[in-house]
Parts: C-alpha cells; sequence; structure tokens
C-alpha cells in the first residue's frame, strides 16, 4: 500500500512540483533513512541528521530519474549510502577514525544495547556495517542491498556473512550472550 501511496506522490512531485507532496515522502521515509545513517555514522545522531537533509535534498533534485525498478525507500537508501560515502571522502575520514571511536572512553550511556550496538557496528569494516545495516536493521534484500551499493551479490553475501560473524564475536566479548 505504501508502494502506490509513494508512486501517486512521486507523480506530483514531478508532474506539478508540489512541495506537500514531497513533505509526504519525507514524513514517511525519513525515519527510515535517518535510522540507516545513524548506522553508518557508528550512532552519530547530529552527523546522520545532516546526512538526512543532504539526502532529501538530493531527492527532491532527481525525483524526476526515480524510474521505479525498485522501491522507493530503496532509492532513497541508494543517495543516503552516496551522500554518506561523499562525506567520508570529504572528511577523509577512514577507517581508522572508527577504530579510534571503539577506543573511546566509556560514557554512562555504554550500559544501553543501542550504545552497545553502535559501537560494535563502528568494529566492521564500512561494506560490512552498511550491509548488516540494511539487512538486519531495514530489512532490505540481498537484490536490494546490491541495487543500493552496487556491489555484486555475492560480495553482499560476504560481507553480510563476515559482518555478522565479527558482530557476534564483538558482543560475545564485551558480555552478550546468545
Amino acid at each position: 500500500m505504501q508502494r502506490l501511496s509513494d508512486i501517486a506522490l512521486i507523480a506530483q512531485v514531478v508532474t506539478l512540483g508540489s512541495e506537500r507532496a514531497f513533505g509526504q515522502l519525507v514524513r514517511a521515509h525519513q525515519e527510515a533513512v535517518r535510522r540507516f545513517l545513524l548506522r553508518l555514522t557508528a550512532g552519530d545522531e547530529m552527523r546522520a541528521d545532516d546526512l538526512a537533509q543532504e539526502t532529501f535534498i538530493r531527492a527532491w533534485q532527481s525525483l524526476s530519474s526515480f524510474r521505479q525498478l525498485s522501491g522507493f525507500e530503496t532509492w532513497l537508501f541508494k543517495i543516503a549510502f552516496r551522500v554518506f560515502l561523499d562525506e567520508q571522502r570529504k572528511s577523509k575520514e577512514t577507517a581508522d577514525t572508527f577504530e579510534e571511536a571503539v577506543k573511546a572512553p566509556m560514557q554512562p550511556e555504554s550500559f544501553s544495547l543501542r550504545y552497545d550496538l553502535d559501537r560494535a557496528l563502528s568494529t566492521l569494516s564500512q561494506l560490512e556495517r552498511t550491509c548488516v545495516v540494511l539487512q538486519c536493521v531495514e530489512g532490505q534484500s540481498i537484490k536490494e542491498i546490491t541495487q543500493i551499493t552496487g556491489i555484486p551479490e555475492n560480495t553482499v553475501k560476504s560481507h553480510l556473512l563476515r559482518g555478522k560473524k565479527n558482530l557476534a564475536n564483538y558482543l560475545r566479548k564485551n558480555g552478550y550472550n546468545g
């Protein structure tokens, strides 16, 4: 049902330039986009908010190029992932930065599951983290992850396997059993 609603709203935006319709699209998908970016940024809320805003700006600018080859949310995740990669390139952030975040002093909120999960995710490579978040948090299929990231299906499967194994090992070492 959401897909039909998205298509109708997209048509209004593309044909009429309706800001109201685009606002409805943003409200329907902003939580998922922000959640995805929050995980990619290892829990950095301000950075995730900035990236989500840039994602929707780019979506507005290129909405006429949406061809319905995938769901609208999958298309948004692809834009969000590219925005994230662009921002990383600009700030020259590397995997070393994520390793430094893991070594950072513990804060009071470290006892919450969310904080621990963000720390665990930050230990994964960028592509492992992206694939795991897209599948486990956002419910995207392997085919959709392939569309979002532009990497081959078997590579996505490898990143998922390695990422989940590394997450499990990290969580087990830090007191989580299961």
